[in-house]
């Protein structure tokens, strides 16, 4: 990484893009320099819709940063947190007879499974690819156990996969903006790799979940390797959608509803106390018990846990009782009154309780990911890049270089 040279970072996400540029000093340490948030203009439904409109205004962002501290970019990072990815954890394994492993019986494994995965995956290009587990005679080591004498030895990946078309699409946008992408990033693998830094590598088997306004989702790490994610069209404005629908009331009104307190007591004096007419400004009076108002968040924050983590089936193989779970929920007045709602609820199943994180400042985001962009994760089988070299040739030189 070049002292003082600008490096360009674009995040993708359901409601923006982001652009950011940051200098390397002396120390290798990356500094933010500028930062542009604008609405992600053709993109809808996690989908390119308007390639043409994208492209200008990506072209346009760029050039005003370019022309701002006089440099022209040739290539970018791209962080993304609205496509639909897909993950999928598949094992190989060999029979040692009693000899050691040796570095052309793990090259086998990969091979075989990359191969397994393009094969059958033939419409997704792999983005991230993760070393799970490495199993010895039924037990399970740490790191590659190249030297060690057994019988029997597994070897489990996991992939990370984008449809070919999305990416077909990502690349257009900034190719015809004569910039090379360098690398791709998931943004939950970045935020994952974020709390285990943030707590000194002491937890590294927990889940992460996000709840935004309108999507949701769920990922998982185990000892440090990104095992699973999954996303979820709906988030905490079906709580407001619920409300306004049975009691047929303004959005307006539901926020001064909800920011009340009265929400977060336990149990009300009255079962049969009725809203104040303070919260109807613009709206029409209408007489509505506050209970049924506490009855009807208390029933989607418990449904929307419920399908996220707790009877969600997709996560039972990699269900964990010592993992922790990290909450991040977007809209603010959610996070701020019902921060307790949602302990509560995951809690009746766990006998932990969950932490709830405020979200991730965007630049500590870039910083992470230009440490991973150019360093690599420590379980990652090999940082997937951008480049001509195929592969496995990038496997198998981030193994045994």
């Amino acid at each position: 990484m070049q002292t003082g040279i600008p490096t360009l970072f674009v995040e993708i996400n359901d409601l923006n893009y982001i652009f950011v540029v940051g200098k390397y000093d002396e120390n290798q340490n990356l500094k933010i320099i500028e930062k542009i948030i604008t609405p992600n203009e053709g993109i809808e439904k996690n989908k390119f819709t308007n390639i043409d409109l994208a492209e200008k205004l990506i072209k346009k962002n760029i050039q005003n940063i370019e022309d701002k501290i006089n440099y022209i970019f040739k290539e970018v990072t791209i962080i993304i947190d609205t496509f639909e990815n897909s993950c999928i954890n598949i094992s190989g394994f060999k029979k040692l007879n009693g000899s050691q492993v040796l570095k052309e019986n793990i090259s086998y494994i990969l091979n075989s499974l990359k191969l397994a995965i393009s094969e059958s995956e033939k419409k997704k290009t792999i983005l991230h690819i993760f070393n799970s587990k490495s199993i010895l005679d039924g037990i399970s080591i740490e790191n590659l156990p190249i030297g060690l004498f057994g019988d029997f030895y597994s070897h489990e990946l996991t992939f990370f996969l984008i449809d070919n078309n999305d990416m077909k699409n990502i690349k257009q946008v900034f190719n015809k903006n004569n910039l090379t992408i360098k690398k791709i990033l998931i943004k939950n693998f970045i935020e994952g790799t974020q709390i285990i830094n943030q707590n000194n590598n002491k937890i590294e088997t927990f889940y992460k979940i996000k709840i935004n306004k309108d999507r949701s989702h769920i990922s998982f790490f185990d000892k440090a390797s990104f095992r699973y994610e999954e996303y979820f069209n709906f988030g905490t404005s079906i709580i407001f959608k619920d409300i306004s629908k049975v009691c047929s009331i303004k959005n307006e009104t539901i926020v001064k509803i909800l920011s009340d307190k009265f929400l977060g007591n336990k149990k009300l004096e009255n079962d049969n106390e009725f809203l104040e007419e303070k919260y109807f400004d613009n709206d029409s009076y209408r007489k509505i018990r506050k209970k049924l108002i506490i009855d009807i968040v208390n029933a989607r924050i418990e449904e929307i846990t419920n399908i996220i983590l707790k009877k969600n089936i997709n996560i039972e193989s990699l269900n964990k009782n010592n993992a922790k779970i990290f909450i991040i929920i977007e809209d603010q007045l959610i996070f701020d009154n019902f921060q307790k709602n949602f302990k509560f609820y995951i809690s009746q199943k766990y006998d932990f309780e969950p932490h709830l994180i405020n979200n991730f400042q965007i630049d500590s985001s870039i910083v992470s990911a230009a440490y991973l962009s150019a360093y690599g994760w420590k379980k990652e089988a090999v940082p997937v890049t951008q480049t001509k070299n195929s592969l496995i040739t990038r496997i198998f030189k981030s193994i045994f270089e």
